[in-house]
Formats: C-alpha cells, structure tokens, sequence
C-alpha cells in the first residue's frame, strides 16, 4: 500500500495518455513517464535509501526532475526539492538539518557542492536540465518494474524548507495525507478533468507548481503544457492548446503588457489560476476588462497547501482569497488572546484541516508554538473573514514578503547588511510592485562617519543570498523608526515607501 503513488501516479501504468507536452513538440506519455520514474526508483533503492529517508534535489526544471518526485513517491523517499538559487551556504544547511542520504544536483555545481556532500555523509548524483547525468544514466540498467514502498498516509512524503524570522529555515514536514486531500479537493473544486491542459510555467521546487499544479494534474489524469520558465512569447503561442493556467500575479501583469493578449487569444479557455502572492484587484480587473475571465484566487503556504479558495462557480471576489476550502476550517483570531474574533474584525489567520501539515522537522518547539494541540495552525498572516466567508489577507504579524511567489522573510537579508563594514543596522521591509506583488527594500543606518556603498551591499547579498531575496533598493537613512519600547516600526519605513515601484 502506498497511497500518494498509487491516486497519482499508478492509476496511469501502461497509458498511452499525454501527460507533458514539451518545448520541443514531443509528447511524453502517462505509462513512459512512470517507466523513467520507475527506473529512477530502482537507483535510490541502489544507493541504499530505505523509506522514510530523505533526498534533496536542486535541478533545473524538466520531466526527468519531475519523475524524481515520482521515484521518491515509490521508493517511500521523502522528497526534498530545492530552489535552483540556492547558494552553496543554504545548501549545506539543508542538507544536513535534513539528514539527506542523496543530493541530486545539476552537473554545472557537482564540483562545487561535492566536498560539501561527502562532509556531510551524503551520496552526490547530476541530472541536468536536459536529461543527461548520473542519475539517469544509472536508470538506463535498472528494470522497469512498478514495486512501492509500502507507506501510509500519515508517513511523509515531502520536506519543504520555509525561511524562519530568525533567519533559521524550518522544514515542514508534509504527510501522504497532507498532499493527496488536498489534490482531490482541487480537482472537484476547480472541476479539472483528465481533458484538461494545463499551463505549467512555474518552478517544480515549489508547493505551486509541484503539488497544486503536477499533482491536480495526475490526479485527473489530464496533460500539462510544461514549459521551462514564463516567457510572454511561449505563453501567447501554447495558449490555444491549453483549458487552464495556475500562475503567480507576474504572469498575468506580463501577460497584460502584451496586446497580442486578448479576449479573443483566451476565448477558449476555462480557468485562470493565481497564487503565491497577493493580486492586485486592479490586475483582476484589468484581466477581466482584456479577457472577459475572472481570474481564481486562492491562498496557501507551504505548511498547508492550499486553504482557501474563490468558487469556480459564484462570485470571484477582486482582493480577496475566496472562502474556505471543503474540508478546512479557518477562524480569525486575536493574535493577544487567541480569542477567535467575530466577522468583519481583522486577526491572525488559523486552518486546521487534513491539507496541514505535520509539523517542523527537528523543531518540537517551534512547532509546538505554531500548531495546536487542537490541530489549527497559526498561518502568521492577518486577515479578516467577511459575512459571507471570504478572507481577504490584509498583511503578515512575522513580516514575511512575497515576492514573485517566493517567500522573504526580512531578518535573512538584515543579518548580511549587518555584517558589512560602515553598517551600523538594517531594516528590511515589503513595498507593493506591480510585478512582483511586493519586493524587498532595505534601509540602512552607517556607522558614524561611514558611507557604505551600495554595490558592496548588494555584492554581498548576491554572494550569500538566493537571487530573489536580493533587496531591489538600498535606502540610507540616518536612523531607524522606533517605538518607546525600542522595537523598529517597519509600518513606518512600508509607509514612507510604498510608492517606489507603483503609484496611486
């Protein structure tokens, strides 16, 4: 028994069913793609990974990457995907806080991260954004035999790292449970069916992409265009191919740049999705205005996977997040008190439901702090749930950005600034971007009688930092807002600062 792999994953043995549609034009089907997947599963089992051990993963976006997910799913391997802009420091954190038996990286870094595997007592193995490397050349000896792990839904299936305010990622911990409740709620919800093409142009290191998105998909048993990035170009080109599209906001404000984006373009469309960031009800309406559709919102995060939903029949409300998903209760409560609050009344946002996860990995307290005893999770969002039941999110209490889709939490980007000469101390802090939903900006006190330059800052951010978590601009100020407490007011610098990338 092996719940996840067999919703997903071997209901499709044998199919000649489209299942990713490539840049290239080749098709590769359900029944070829479980068979690489298969072979994949046989060389972790080779290299001595037992289930319940964990596999970290940085590679480009392909279908070989994808069926490593599927290969882990067999084998019972807990799948650790990793963001591509990881540097080699956050690597090695990851790696070892998780304990992985095996890294899978792209051929291009093997050199670099190998000592770093062997010091922490993990195998190394390349797979490349075009297939080719060790890992699948491993696979080309190994049978194609379908045999699982046997797993229950409560075992887990996925380790997904989410950046702490203190700067320490945590690892969330998500249960076969977790992933596969929460793909059947979104394939009746959404009504996705196996004649459906899905757009996929998000990254597969991420919940979005790789369990909304892939796992949607496979449960209905429908196809994805599957594409390496977003590009406008691409996009306008597949779409009369496709029914459905899940994107994070800067795809649809990009796709709006674009005159060729039309409503007779998306005419025969059934679904836009977006997710991941906050959308501006202007980008909703806009998008409605150009295309005659009403973009779907809905609201999730890694611990959760996807908790509330707009209706795929009803009212899509602009700026809002839609209502609870079946299944999934969601209260607002008074982050003092942990009173819940009435309607109308702005809290923090807890879910409990089966799509929550587990808890953080290694972490009792931190988990203790965040998950009920009585199964609710305290999101860290504020939000406020109106008579009719939809949450609008009207900010974060852990001051996390959203950039892109991508999770900042300002204390990583602070601790660099910090640590640089003539820097007395830093704030970072989320303004609105048209683009991006919101981007990282980060103010800075010098030291008395110094003068930082902002390339050394930046060139310090781009050495110990992923890409997106690269502040967008350096503002030095001569001291920082506080409270009588001392405590730094950041909705005084967001105040002061929100109309540097958008205006009213």
């Amino acid at each position: 028994m092996n719940p996840l792999y067999d919703r997903l994953f071997g209901a499709h043995e044998g199919k000649s069913t489209p299942f990713l549609l490539l840049p290239s034009g080749k098709v590769l089907h359900h029944g070829d793609f479980l068979k690489m997947a298969a072979q994949f599963a046989h060389v972790l089992t080779r290299a001595g990974l037992q289930p319940g051990d964990r596999l970290a993963a940085q590679v480009e976006k392909s279908p070989q990457g994808l069926a490593l997910y599927a290969a882990c799913v067999q084998a019972g391997v807990v799948f650790l995907p990793l963001n591509t802009a990881y540097t080699h420091d956050e690597l090695e954190y990851f790696v070892e806080n998780s304990g992985a038996k095996l890294m899978v990286c792209d051929g291009a870094t093997e050199e670099d991260l190998r000592p770093m595997a062997e010091s922490l007592g993990a195998q190394l193995m390349t797979l490349n954004g075009d297939g080719t490397g060790s890992l699948p050349d491993a696979a080309q000896t190994q049978p194609v035999t379908f045999q699982t792990a046997e797993r229950t839904e409560n075992d887990l299936a996925a380790l997904l790292y989410t950046s702490g305010t203190t700067g320490r990622s945590k690892g969330a911990m998500l249960t076969q449970a977790n992933l596969l409740s929460n793909a059947e709620t979104l394939v009746e919800y959404w009504r996705f069916t196996a004649q459906d093409v899905l757009i996929h142009a998000l990254p597969i290191f991420h919940t979005h992409g790789l369990f909304v998105a892939t796992n949607v998909t496979l449960l209905a048993g429908g196809a994805m265009i599957f594409l390496p990035k977003f590009d406008p170009d691409t996009i306008i080109a597949r779409l009369p191919e496709a029914t459905t599209m899940m994107g994070v906001p800067t795809f649809y404000t990009r796709l709006l740049e674009d005159t060729r984006f039309d409503r007779d373009l998306a005419r025969h469309m059934r679904l836009f999705i977006s997710g991941s960031a906050p959308l501006l009800a202007e980008t909703h309406i806009r998008f409605e205005d150009r295309t005659g559709h009403r973009i779907l919102e809905r609201y999730g995060m890694t611990e959760t996977n996807m908790s509330t939903s707009n209706p795929y029949e009803g009212d899509r409300r602009a700026g809002t997040v839609g209502v609870p998903l079946p299944g999934v209760e969601l209260k607002v409560t008074d982050p003092d008190t942990d009173e819940e609050l009435p309607r109308g009344e702005v809290g923090q946002i807890e879910v409990r439901g089966p799509n929550v996860f587990k808890g953080y990995w290694q972490m009792p307290e931190k988990t203790a702090a965040e998950l009920r005893a009585d199964g609710f999770f305290i999101t860290g969002d504020l939000g406020v749930q109106d008579e009719d039941g939809y949450v609008t999110i009207v900010g974060r209490n852990k001051d996390l950005i959203i950039s892109g889709g991508y999770n900042i939490y300002p204390k990583e980007i602070e601790l660099v600034l910090d640590g640089q000469p003539g820097v007395l101390e830093s704030a970072v802090i989320g303004v609105p971007h048209k683009d991006f939903g919101e981007t990282a900006v980060a103010a800075i006190v010098p030291e008395k009688d110094q003068t930082p330059a902002t390339e050394q800052l930046l060139s310090a951010c781009v050495e110990q930092l992923a890409r997106f978590k690269h502040p967008r601009k350096i503002i030095t100020v001569d001291a920082l807002p506080r409270n009588t407490m001392g405590k730094v007011q950041k909705n005084l610098l967001r105040e002061a600062y929100k109309g540097l990338f958008v205006t009213d």
